[in-house]
């Protein structure tokens, strides 16, 4: 596809998830970056996967496909559902490994039948097994899944939506809400924010992002309320998880981005 087209690149992504019968929870530029373009879908074997385990795995929900436009022309990538489901089910991961695969299916008959660019993985050079995703951290004593961040607690789980909902509009220059979605029969929901202020994605992206295929497909970044807690998965683990192959010496280069993170998350519940 040539530079003209990104626009167009758009529409074909989003026809093809909605051809496959997935949902579009939200859409969004990153970064404040007029080159890069995310769209978050979600599927229903993937909500039929988190009620069977439970709301808190709610972060796999969602699944992102990025398009982005460098000097060699258009390009997609996306997150692989296997991998963050693994990373997100732990042990469960395989007694539904066969949902995961069916939404993993769907996913690259997005990709064939865009067509924009040919289809490579990437991610850890290496690879990771199950075993290391079920358990994954950067290196010994670095966070995990469950060593979630509690941003914040409050009388209901009504209350907290209610803050979020405010917090969003008085922060709209510095956070950006790209999806919400609801947990059927659950008092949980899962939201994408974008962030937008100074020390958030325009900021760390370009440090990180680094290598081709892009990872930009990593963001937003999850908040998760779960009947009247807030949480959000700590920034040296889903940054980490995102960019397993970075080394510590790049990793140093955003020493304050979990915290930041943490800081945007927490002001949009004040």
């Amino acid at each position: 596809m040539t530079e003209t087209n990104f626009t167009e690149a758009k529409s074909i992504v989003r026809e093809g998830i909605e051809a496959q019968g997935m949902e579009i929870l939200g859409e969004y530029q990153p970064a404040h970056d007029a080159n890069r373009w995310i769209l978050v879908y979600t599927s229903s074997d993937l909500k039929s996967a988190v009620k069977s385990l439970g709301p808190e795995r709610a972060y796999a929900l969602a699944q992102r496909i990025a398009i982005y436009k460098n000097a060699g022309g258009i390009h997609l990538s996306a997150t692989n559902p296997s991998y963050w489901c693994a990373a997100y089910f732990q042990d469960d991961f395989e007694s539904l490994q066969s949902k995961v695969k069916t939404t993993e299916g769907k996913l690259k008959a997005v990709f064939k039948s865009a067509a924009i660019s040919t289809p490579q993985a990437y991610g850890s050079q290496e690879g990771l097994d199950l075993d290391d995703l079920y358990e994954y951290q950067y290196m010994f004593g670095m966070p995990e899944f469950d060593d979630q961040v509690t941003l914040k607690e409050f009388k209901s789980f009504e209350e907290a939506q209610t803050a979020l909902k405010q917090g969003l509009a008085r922060n709209s220059t510095e956070a950006q809400l790209v999806y919400s979605i609801n947990l059927e029969g659950e008092k949980a929901a899962l939201y994408g924010i974008g962030l937008l202020g100074a020390d958030g994605e325009q900021q760390f992206l370009p440090i990180i992002d680094i290598d081709n295929p892009k990872h930009t497909c990593f963001l937003p970044y999850e908040i998760l309320i779960l009947d009247n807690e807030v949480y959000m998965l700590h920034g040296r683990y889903r940054i980490a998880l995102s960019f397993p192959d970075l080394t510590m010496r790049t990793f140093s280069k955003i020493m304050s981005t979990p915290g930041d993170i943490e800081d945007a998350m927490s002001a949009l519940l004040e």
